[in-house]
């Protein structure tokens, strides 16, 4: 995970964890006065959990956020054994051609050509509902149209002054400086509802930065904090940063880390200009995370295999991307993501949450389904975009 370089971090006294890191033993925040660092998805799952056990929970919030009920129930078996396990193949087929993985509707739907009482009632429907679907059911412009997208985040700053009983907390959990959407899209158990309890205190950071951490706790510009734990719910260098810990090398000992000065650069998130026979899983310019990651994970290994028994049969034996290629996808990935909300936010997506990371929108926002499409295209025209070479490895030195 990533922490945060805050001054005297390695001075506090206490426990700390990073979600990213959580111990495979049980952590007790019973009687525990916390700290949670962060209100992303990790800080948004944990926050409540924490809260019922520990003595005061004192949330650190730097971005308010958009996040709907999950309203997760138990699975009926009847269910399972009547509409899932006889109808498995066609609900995975309709999965692997859907826009996000998913076996659901998106709705065609247009905010702006809906009236007032009509988008109310789709957005009551949708967080009756719970759960992703608050997106894809509604309206199909909110995802690309600043105006249809307000009127979606009205609803759920609504919602939010619904809850929250305390005014002061309220204005402080509003998002309003990003549309819906744009960045990761939350869900949530009870989140709201846990700045009601007595033991929970929002501190918005952006108003008292933290200043830095101490022996006793965290002291922000207005404030000392005294913890005895503090939970670091502060996210990860998403999509790179595990490829950069290996320090992968290519032709000429490149390194990708260099290749990558300007942000990643890959043909079809699933090789690079330069590091022959090197294939990625759910790599940089594919759908990846905007997808349901076991499905995109599954079309990757299914097509790569395809492309390694292919290689097999015409004894080649080196497929590099060519660097043409790589730069017209690139391109391309860069193109449609520019009509869509993912832009007007600072969010892992661009690498906004790593200091020093170059903002470069990094997965392919156009559909896992059109994305398949576009691999099979590449396939069946004998995998174009690679440099295929038989005969004599030209690998890197």
């Amino acid at each position: 995970g990533n922490i945060p370089d805050i001054k005297g971090l390695e001075t506090f006294e206490g426990e700390s964890y990073h979600t990213g890191a959580w111990p495979h033993n049980e952590v007790d925040f019973t009687g525990k006065r916390v700290a949670v660092i962060g209100t992303g998805s990790s800080g948004i799952q944990s926050i409540p959990v924490i809260a019922k056990q520990a003595e005061s929970l004192t949330v650190f919030q730097r971005t308010p956020q958009y996040t709907i009920p999950a309203r997760h129930e138990t699975v009926d078996r009847k269910f399972l054994d009547e509409q899932v396990k006889p109808n498995y193949e066609e609900i995975l087929e309709k999965a692997r051609w859907s826009k996000a993985g998913f076996p659901v509707e998106f709705s065609e739907r247009l905010a702006l050509e809906s009236t007032a009482e009509e988008r109310q009632e789709a957005y009551e429907a949708g967080w009756a509902k719970g759960g992703h679907g608050f997106l894809w059911g509604s309206f199909k412009d909110i995802g690309v149209d600043r105006r249809a997208n307000d009127t979606a985040a009205e609803f759920i700053r609504a919602k939010i002054r619904e809850i929250v009983k305390d005014p002061e907390t309220v204005e402080k959990l509003l998002p309003t400086d990003h549309p819906l959407g744009s960045k990761r899209a939350l869900i949530d158990t009870n989140y709201f509802e846990t700045y009601n309890r007595e033991n929970v205190e929002l501190v918005d950071i952006r108003h008292s930065p933290i200043q830095e951490i101490t022996p006793e706790g965290i002291r922000t510009e207005d404030e000392d904090f005294e913890f005895d734990m503090i939970v670091f719910a502060t996210g990860f260098d998403a999509m790179t940063g595990s490829f950069f810990k290996m320090d992968i090398r290519g032709r000429d000992n490149l390194s990708l880390k260099d290749k990558w000065a300007e942000g990643p650069k890959t043909y079809l998130g699933l090789q690079v200009a330069g590091f022959p026979n090197m294939f990625m899983i759910t790599g940089p310019g594919s759908p990846s995370v905007l997808a349901n990651m076991t499905v995109a994970i599954e079309q990757h290994q299914d097509w790569i295999t395809d492309f390694i028994e292919h290689m097999r049969t015409h004894d080649i034996e080196v497929a590099e991307a060519d660097a043409d290629a790589e730069s017209a996808w690139v391109s391309h990935v860069n193109e449609i993501a520019e009509s869509t909300m993912f832009m007007l936010a600072d969010s892992w997506y661009l690498g906004a949450n790593i200091p020093g990371k170059p903002r470069v929108f990094m997965p392919y926002v156009g559909g896992l389904g059109t994305y398949r499409e576009k691999c099979n295209e590449v396939a069946d025209n004998d995998y174009e975009g690679f440099v295929l070479n038989a005969g004599v490895r030209q690998l890197a030195t």
